[in-house]
């Protein structure tokens, strides 16, 4: 299979970055080490390629209908220049992606942004298009994921130095709001968002001057590695290994994130999550530390004391912050309250373990 390059792959390469596959993507994963890259973003700033998530704009008389019944969110709820996190349902409310949704300017061609997760935007073009051609409404639905470059600014000083190279105010964006603003003097998409957990900003770069917005911030250069442990420090979910619609499918009360539900609106899967609101799940989405020496890793048992296998760890790895173990994955309920003793199975063994609140931050 060819794997689809962000823009600046070349350059990134020149830089020493070494490469994996995600979502179909050849991504850098590690510039300097996942340690010092991880150290920056928790305690000054890096910047992050990920040009691999999915761009798709909603436009037209009846954008705002087809968002709503696609996403499980409200989406009335957003003003001009408003985000909020969502999610992509099937029929039986389980997930197919999470999502942001941005709501743009009045004077864009398009009303709605939203980020598919890689290797998901042209599956959910073709979910978009097809249900606006079945319920018959008047909307533009267009990919142009491969037009942009899409950078991540995070860190306590991302403010600071997103600042100094903006063309315009940045720092009066709150959280989750967004708006145009030129670095290098080209416009683009800026929003208040991120997925490390720290302050910052994502950028959407048009792809001619993705070189120029890139090389413009001072700071460490970030791959998918420190974008991992960062993220499994807050808890938050990774696509494809956290929930997967075909190999572990699960629907947002099981996930930890039924708050993106919003079951007063109408979108598909509603139905189906109104049972499982009302009936609670079997399992949980839940965070684990290890109290024995080893690291978890997705694929491996949670068992009881006894060893009886109850579950699985979905993310696993060495918090470089707390310098321990820790881990993501779903349990019975009954075993979901924070400090329940269990047990993971590290390459065959045994290990002790409990459950812990997440983020592990502020554990």
């Amino acid at each position: 299979m060819t794997l689809r390059k962000p823009p600046l792959r070349d350059v990134h390469a020149g830089e020493g970055a070494t490469f994996t596959e995600f979502g179909g993507w050849d991504m850098p994963v590690e510039f300097d080490s996942i340690k010092a890259e991880h150290a920056a973003v928790r305690e000054e700033a890096g910047i992050f390629d990920v040009s691999h998530m999915g761009q798709i704009q909603v436009g037209g008389p009846d954008a705002r209908e087809l968002m709503q019944k696609l996403t499980s969110n409200d989406v009335t709820e957003l003003g001009r220049g408003d985000s909020h996190y969502s999610m992509i349902t099937d029929e039986e409310g389980t997930i197919l992606d999470d999502t942001v949704v941005y709501r743009l300017p009045d004077d864009e061609d398009a009303e709605y942004l939203f980020v598919p997760n890689a290797g998901h935007d042209e599956q959910m073009h073709r979910r978009w298009t097809d249900h606006r051609d079945e319920w018959d409404l008047d909307a533009t639905v267009e990919n142009v994921t491969d037009e942009y470059a899409m950078y991540a600014v995070q860190g306590p000083d991302a403010p600071d130095l997103v600042a100094d190279v903006a063309d315009g105010s940045v720092t009066d964006l709150s959280k989750f709001d967004g708006k145009y603003v030129e670095f290098d003097g080209v416009s683009c998409w800026t929003a208040r968002t991120g997925y490390t957990g720290e302050d910052g900003f994502e950028i959407i770069v048009p792809v001619e001057a993705a070189q120029a917005v890139w090389e413009s911030f001072d700071c460490q250069p970030c791959g998918l590695g420190a974008r991992d442990t960062l993220r499994m420090e807050m808890g938050f979910l990774l696509s494809g290994q956290d929930f997967d619609a075909d190999e572990d499918p699960r629907n947002p009360y099981e996930a930890g994130v039924g708050w993106t539900v919003k079951l007063d609106t109408e979108f598909v899967g509603r139905d189906a999550l109104e049972g499982v609101d009302a009936e609670g799940t079997d399992e949980e989405f839940v965070g684990i530390k290890l109290v024995d020496r080893g690291v978890a890793r997705h694929g491996y048992d949670v068992t009881d004391t006894d060893d009886h296998v109850i579950g699985e760890v979905t993310s696993g790895t060495m918090s470089p912050t707390l310098n321990e173990p820790i881990a993501l994955g779903y349990v019975p309920s009954e075993y979901a309250d924070a400090g329940t003793v269990v047990r993971v199975m590290v390459r065959g063994q045994s290990k002790k373990a409990k459950i812990a609140n997440t983020p592990f931050l502020s554990d």
